[in-house]
């Protein structure tokens, strides 16, 4: 192993402990919500593209998370954000956190997948920039990966919350 080698792995090491590190604050802070709110739900920690991920996922059904999420994820962006101060008052960094509730993110961005390719596919047999509607931030991210994916390009316009994805031709 060359130097460069060796400090870019102890960068990476060092790197995944912090974002581990996210994850178990994340998760104690969820932990005496539920507490709180006296729901049942375990949490799962991850480390994705970069970021520590939290689930709060339940065996006795979702419906009791569902309250968690809220209307359009509403809820579930709130308390992303309470969290990711829980983790930057303990670390002094700001957070990346992703957190997600009974699957709703996942199925979302599956969903959000689904429109970035129809966009693309639209965008390549017409030659025209498609405009898609107004998207949160973690949902515009998920389409301009897809469009990205699909081999075309896109651009956020607009200010939030009124903010949305345009798909470019080639």
């Amino acid at each position: 192993m060359t130097e460069g080698t060796t400090s870019a792995a102890a960068e990476g090491a060092d790197t995944l402990t912090r974002l581990e590190q996210e994850g178990e604050i994340a998760a104690d802070y969820l932990e005496g919500l539920l507490d709180i709110a006296d729901l049942d739900g375990d949490i799962d920690m991850d480390v994705e593209a970069d970021r520590a991920s939290v689930s709060i996922i339940s065996d006795a059904g979702s419906r009791d998370l569902q309250k968690l999420v809220g209307r359009d994820g509403e809820v579930l962006e709130a308390l992303q954000e309470l969290t990711r101060l829980a983790v930057h008052r303990e670390t002094g960094d700001r957070s990346r956190l992703m957190l997600d509730i009974a699957g709703y993110r996942a199925k979302k961005r599956a969903e959000l997948s689904e429109l970035g390719a129809k966009a693309a596919a639209e965008v390549k047999s017409s030659g025209e920039p498609v405009k898609l509607k107004p998207m949160t931030p973690f949902e515009r991210k998920v389409v301009h990966d897809a469009v990205k994916s699909a081999g075309l390009r896109s651009e956020s316009e607009g200010e939030e919350p009124e903010r949305f994805v345009v798909v470019l031709p080639a």
